[in-house]
């Protein structure tokens, strides 16, 4: 079996206090991004791939569980994204950055989805997670959480401000974002693997906040 954290047990997310470093737009708007669809009309900058190419294929389909990232030429352009990445301390994945275009709440029902994010990944190791770290401010956009697809009652939406960060296990957590603006909307992603590091740094940085239904 996977080790799995028990911060993440109880409801599949943790909502944590908002980041405290500043990223400079230019770290993410000048990044080479890929034409990859997920979740809507998408487009993903790979930071970390699983051997430092830009392209968005699962570390599966070179042989390898989401870990042990490397670090791609994007990585370059953006220091204070990779700052944020190795200062959590855990071992990484992918890391991207996720453009996403505006949509509507029809949309977003049919593109719920679940991630792929521990193939191969050895029993006796810690389960894979993934951590957001909202670039754009988007106020009136959420990312919606539902441990079923269809169960609207015990949905969660988590708001997408400037600076918003959150660990989802989402390969259990049925998730899409909202985005309601007139501009794209920009966040880091990254994959985690539980464990002693990537506990810590959640618990150093956790709020017990309820997200809004």
């Amino acid at each position: 079996m996977l080790q799995e954290l028990p911060e993440l047990a109880e409801r599949g997310y943790v909502v944590l206090r908002d980041c405290d470093l500043d990223v400079p737009p230019g770290e993410y708007l000048g990044l080479e991004y890929q034409d990859w669809k997920s979740g809507g009309d998408t487009n993903f900058a790979p930071i970390a791939s699983a051997f430092g190419a830009v392209e968005c294929a699962g570390f599966w389909d070179h042989g390898k569980p989401d870990k042990g990232g490397m670090w791609t030429e994007n990585a370059e352009r953006c220091p204070t994204l990779v700052e944020w990445t190795v200062r959590v301390g855990a071992d990484y994945g992918r890391v991207r950055v996720i453009k996403l275009e505006p949509n509507v709440t029809e949309d977003v029902e049919r593109w719920l989805h679940l991630d792929d994010n521990n193939r191969l990944n050895p029993d006796g190791t810690g389960r894979v997670v993934r951590a957001w770290l909202q670039l754009t401010d988007d106020p009136d956009s959420s990312m919606i959480l539902r441990p079923e697809k269809e169960d609207r009652a015990r949905e969660v939406r988590l708001p997408l401000h400037r600076g918003a960060q959150f660990v989802v296990d989402s390969e259990r957590m049925w998730h899409g974002v909202h985005h309601v603006g007139t501009a794209a909307r920009y966040a880091l992603i990254v994959s985690f693997e539980s464990g002693d590091a990537l506990a810590a740094w959640i618990d150093a940085n956790r709020v017990d906040v309820l997200a809004s239904r």
